[in-house]
């Protein structure tokens, strides 16, 4: 959702309800509980209404693509249509995590939704994490634009909260 970008980068959100959990500048809540799908899946479905919408088109990546499976399973009335982009539905991502290759694809998953590991390891050894993270995805990224991106997020990391 646009709206969505905008408040993540500071812009004005009609109703302003909307949290960001920690994107970019907004204000990152307290505790883990608020990071959960189902959390995000309901502030999701409260943003459409506060845009004054009945229903959105909504689209999903990635981790994104998991939260949006969970707006549509949890919120069905404010989903007009879901597009879901490199992400497996809950139920074949569950089955998927009970094979070995699927859980080495998915080592990220379980990394970031540890309590205080992602914060305890991203920055060691000069920030290593960030500066290999997209280097080594597959397909690779290119080096202007991983180097850019890694120094982007470097800078979010740093700040407090």
């Amino acid at each position: 959702m646009a709206a969505t970008d905008r408040a993540a980068r500071g812009g004005e959100v009609p109703g302003g309800r909307a949290r960001h959990g920690g994107i970019n500048l907004s204000s990152k809540p307290e505790g883990c509980k608020e990071y959960g799908v189902d959390s995000l899946a309901d502030d999701i479905s409260g943003l459409v209404g506060e845009l004054g919408a009945e229903s959105a088109f909504l689209v999903g990546h990635d981790w994104g693509g998991s939260i949006a499976w969970t707006v549509a399973m949890n919120h069905p009335e404010v989903v007009d249509r879901l597009a879901i982009l490199n992400a497996a539905h809950p139920r074949k991502l569950s089955e998927g995590l009970k094979h070995p290759s699927q859980l080495r694809k998915s080592w990220y998953f379980f990394f970031f939704a540890t309590p205080g590991l992602p914060e305890e390891v991203v920055h060691l050894r000069d920030w290593h994490f960030f500066r290999h993270f997209l280097e080594d995805a597959h397909p690779p990224c290119t080096p202007e634009s991983s180097d850019a991106t890694s120094r982007r997020g470097r800078r979010r990391a740093q700040r407090p909260g």
